[in-house]
């Protein structure tokens, strides 16, 4: 059983990884400069409102399944539905581009010692130029350690939450040992001239439907800018709410669910600011190399063995970021196949040894190595932001329709401030959606219809409740 601690020990898992290795080079390069510093705290300042209401109903429904099990006991089975499939989306894109960041630094570290992994198989067949706006073709055919990467982990993952559980702490450790030696250690070679400009895209990017409100675009007319590059580096933080897929698993859910959720928030935040300055002022940040930016910020200051200890401290981090998203989409499936709107015989099955959902950690980890294999991480990176975002807008708003709804019901936890926290953190999650670039929206719309096809064409039929109408 997970206690306290060993849920705030997989929230960070989840959250110290691809934000700081890899996500800060893609951020400061295209989209904000220096002003990441300030990205970090935007997004950390929504997810706070967002992790507040997410603690308030996983200590009044300590059960697997995290905001779908919220949505469903208060907004009905369709809204429950529209949050699980969302889910999916987060959880399964968010798995392919942390396998994806593991390729790049795995790649970094065998490069050390002048060894090569070939071209052909090193990376996704398309990526997106900036430069030029559009995609290209890379010359490979597949991430192939992308791909190995992610399937390594299911195969963990099938063995039960103990194994896995014990493996996450010892990654974390090593991690949190590397994060500060690249704090106390690149403070020494910071050079304040880097940080100016300080916002060299501007302090905003927002924009709805791809029509520019506030600030400056970029190629292709997607928006830059310090809130632009909130809404990117948002994917950094959205390990927090995997802990609340746990619940069923905690020793003391009521209690430890919402300090896992909170203490693993909040010491990622202060962290993420932290690497974020310390990087930005090592390298000016149009040479912030976008594959493996905190490896080689202390390789081009001269610092080979810096180089060598956060390239496997890189590769350790990013392992348990996988291990933990790649631990909670199954359990979202479990969640939904118990009520009956996905096959209970696929998604529900239990081994009878392990006592995981192995078939869904299966076809999870399936699909994850294929989109790892094949997408290039830009777009992995933004469609996951905005499902992520949408989920937490449902939470928030849920939370808003409990307590009017039934003020009587226990609260171990209560979000303060109400009905100011969830308020907040609708409208900062629906600002970081608005700026991100347009062609989200349709993904994210595809996404959903795809959801609402499978939802009417067989789990409204086969949904306990749909059957208890219909007999």
């Amino acid at each position: 059983m997970l206690t306290a601690t060993g849920l705030t020990s997989l929230g960070v898992g989840a959250i110290i990884g691809t934000g700081i290795f890899v996500l800060t080079g893609i951020a400061a390069h295209d989209k904000t400069g220096p002003a990441l510093i300030l990205s970090f705290v935007v997004a950390g300042l929504a997810c706070i409102f967002a992790a507040l209401c997410y603690a308030e109903f996983a200590s009044m429904v300590p059960i697997a399944g995290s905001a779908y099990t919220y949505a469903y006991a208060t907004m009905g089975e369709l809204f429950a539905w529209i949050i699980g499939w969302d889910l999916l989306l987060e959880y399964t894109v968010a798995s392919a581009t942390v396998a994806h960041g593991w390729s790049h630094y795995f790649q970094e570290f065998i490069s050390i010692f002048g060894l090569e992994w070939p071209k052909i198989l090193a990376k996704a067949p398309f990526d997106f130029d900036p430069a030029l706006g559009h995609f290209v073709t890379t010359g490979a055919m597949i991430d192939l350690p992308a791909v190995l990467a992610a399937l390594v982990v299911t195969v963990l993952l099938v063995r039960g939450i103990k194994e896995s559980a014990t493996v996450n702490n010892v990654m974390v450790a090593v991690k949190l040992a590397v994060v500060a030696l690249v704090i106390v250690v690149g403070a020494f070679y910071v050079n304040p001239e880097n940080w100016t400009p300080f916002a060299p895209f501007g302090y905003t990017g927002i924009s709805f439907f791809g029509h520019l409100i506030h600030g400056q675009t970029g190629p292709g007319g997607a928006p830059v800018g310090m809130l632009a590059g909130a809404a990117i580096i948002f994917f950094a933080y959205i390990g927090f709410d995997a802990v609340s897929t746990h619940a069923e698993e905690a020793k003391n859910p009521k209690k430890d669910i919402p300090r896992g959720i909170i203490w693993s928030l909040v010491l990622c935040t202060v962290l993420y600011i932290a690497v974020s300055a310390i990087i930005t002022g090592m390298v000016p940040y149009d040479q912030i190399n976008i594959d493996a930016p905190v490896a080689s910020a202390f390789d081009q200051q001269g610092l080979g063995w810096a180089h060598f200890l956060i390239s496997i401290g890189a590769i350790t981090g990013i392992s348990s970021v996988l291990l933990v998203m790649m631990l909670s989409q199954p359990r979202v499936m479990l969640a939904m196949a118990r009520d009956g709107l996905v096959s209970e015989k696929v998604f529900g099955a239990i081994h009878p040894k392990y006592r995981t959902p192995w078939i869904g950690t299966i076809v999870n980890g399936l699909v994850v190595a294929t989109l790892g294999g094949l997408l290039p991480l830009r777009l992995l990176a933004e469609l996951v932001n905005i499902g992520t975002l949408l989920a937490f807008v449902m939470v928030c708003i849920a939370v808003l329709i409990m307590r009017y709804r039934h003020p009587e019901a226990e609260r171990p936890f209560r979000a303060p401030f109400f009905p100011l926290i969830p308020i907040l953190g609708i409208a900062t999650s629906l600002l970081l959606m608005l700026s991100l670039p347009v062609e989200n929206w349709y993904r994210l719309g595809g996404w959903l219809l795809i959801g609402f096809a499978i939802y009417f064409g067989y789990g409204k039929a086969h949904s306990y409740i749909g059957r208890r109408a219909a007999a």
